[in-house]
């Protein structure tokens, strides 16, 4: 058994601050965006791994390892199965996401007892029809 060192002390606090009722919007999205967090990889290219939920994508993030243990637990792991991710900073995630084709969010300790998520930027404009009225 190898150790993994992610930095994601700051984002817990802010999240725990916000579960109490005081936290801090602001600081809570800084603390996600510079936290590194392990990001499930999926298939043979290693795609990061993504699930569909009330109508989005949204990407997996996890604030340690053990966050990722019980993730991978409640789907079923399978004991002798390589379980592969990569450490990315929020702010990378939340760059990537925005740049996908669909509204993609970030949900960080998905099945946590503290899970957040960072939903996507989506624009209140309404479609334009090109001028046609």
């Amino acid at each position: 058994m190898f150790e993994v060192d992610v930095d994601s002390a700051r984002l817990k606090s802010e999240i725990a601050a916000f579960y109490a009722g005081f936290g801090v919007p602001g600081e809570l999205l800084s603390a996600f965006e510079s936290s590194a967090l392990l990001v499930p990889l999926t298939g043979p290219e290693d795609r990061v791994f993504t699930v569909q939920t009330g109508g989005l994508a949204w990407l997996c993030a996890f604030t340690g390892v053990q966050e990722y243990a019980q993730f991978m637990t409640a789907r079923g792991v399978v004991a002798d199965q390589t379980y592969r991710f990569h450490t990315f900073l929020g702010r990378r995630l939340r760059e990537y996401a925005a740049d996908l084709p669909e509204p993609t969010g970030v949900a960080v300790d998905m099945l946590g007892a503290a899970p957040m998520t960072f939903p996507p930027e989506v624009s209140e404009e309404p479609p334009t029809d090109g001028g046609r009225g």
